[in-house]
């Protein structure tokens, strides 16, 4: 059968999904492997060192540097409090004597007779790593963290912003082709992920971030509204770590684009259910998606992955769902009908490897391959 090999999202209506939980440098890790946790539960954490706050004492006293040694209070490795002195000048015949305080707490990390400079480091900053998957610990990484493993509804998102985060589903929209409008979202979605429809607009993002929701998730945003919402343009980085108070996903694209059908029905499905949700996007070099994971009772959703079709991985096949990323056919769904071997002649006058998609009104369209992405399954 001739095949071909394209990027793709993954929407599942079940699959095994792990992920890699890391600390940023070496630490504790608090679980074991076969433990099972939440996604709130913390299963690992370390303590990165604390700002340094340098103080010049020697220019503060009118010493010299080599002085500073014999006037501190406290020697090396004291704790201190903000506030507290910390150096004391000789004065004059005992008196007019002048004393530095602590400028921040912390332990007194260095006193240098040559600078005439001290050095205050603040606590520690402790650093803790969440579950963010509810399931079960099935690698421990000593020292760094661990693997987490659960069967999921899993759906991959085309961008989003905002980093990981969790909530139960609460569907706003009536169906997947329904705008996303401030009032849409009420009070009682509070802590819950939205699912929206097609377009949601700044203003419905603004009204969940005043609720207090955890996350958007709908078709289409139009990048005028990303603009607004970030007040900058977002360039090529990586997203996840904006701090605008929610997480953001997309499905499909920027403009006025419904979300795909078995995407919507698939998340309302689990309406109440909890989710995990994160918006990370990166789309160069090591491709990250954002995503929605709703973990799954043992044979939940069984019924709606025939086991009899295996596609592989980023393969086109015959009979696979694709979604055309390019106009006149911008967003639309559809399944491979045709998997030409000779390059075709595009309308440009330029030649390209094509296939042809037959969309669910029964109009089939040729396009370039690399016009399509795999709506993986």
């Amino acid at each position: 059968m001739a095949k071909a090999y394209t990027p793709g999202l993954k929407v599942s209506a079940r699959t095994t999904h792990r992920v890699r939980r890391l600390l940023p440098i070496p630490g504790d890790v608090r679980v074991s492997t076969g433990d099972v946790v939440s996604a709130n539960d913390v299963v690992a954490e370390t303590f990165m060192e604390g700002d340094v706050h340098p103080m010049n004492i020697a220019n503060r006293l009118g010493c010299s540097p080599a002085e500073v040694p014999t006037l501190m209070l406290k020697p090396e490795g004291s704790a201190i409090e903000a506030g507290e002195p910390i150096a004391r000048s000789k004065g004059i015949f005992g008196m007019f004597k002048t004393e530095i305080a602590a400028e921040a707490t912390g332990t007194l990390e260095q006193v240098s007779a040559t600078t005439g400079q001290v050095m205050i480091r603040g606590a520690a900053i402790p650093v803790q790593v969440k579950a963010y998957l509810a399931g079960r610990v099935v690698e421990v990484l000593p020292n760094e963290g661990c693997i987490i493993e659960n069967d999921v509804l899993m759906v991959q998102g085309i961008f989003g912003v905002g980093g990981e985060t969790e909530g139960d589903i609460r569907v706003a929209c009536a169906d997947h082709e329904q705008v996303l409008t401030p009032d849409l979202v009420t009070p009682e979605m509070a802590g819950a992920v939205i699912l929206g429809g097609a377009r949601m607009t700044v203003a419905a993002i603004r009204r969940a971030i005043e609720v207090g929701a955890a996350a958007v998730v709908s078709g289409g945003i139009d990048d005028q509204d990303l603009k607004d919402l970030l007040g900058r343009d977002l360039g090529v980085a990586i997203t996840g770590n904006e701090t605008i108070g929610i997480t953001v996903i997309v499905t499909e694209g920027f403009g006025d684009i419904a979300m795909a059908a078995r995407t919507w029905k698939l998340l309302a499905s689990k309406a109440g259910r909890r989710a995990s949700v994160n918006g990370a996007t990166q789309i160069r070099a090591g491709v990250m998606r954002p995503e929605i994971l709703v973990p799954l009772e043992a044979g939940e959703n069984e019924g709606e992955v025939d086991p009899t079709i295996a596609h592989e991985a980023g393969a086109l096949e015959i009979g696979t769902t694709v979604r055309v990323i390019r106009d006149p056919y911008f967003g639309l769904l559809g399944q491979v009908s045709a998997l030409p071997a000779e390059p075709a002649v595009l309308g440009s006058g330029s030649k390209a490897r094509v296939l042809e998609v037959r969309f669910p009104d029964g109009g089939t369209a040729v396009v370039p391959r690399a016009n399509v992405e795999l709506i993986e399954g």
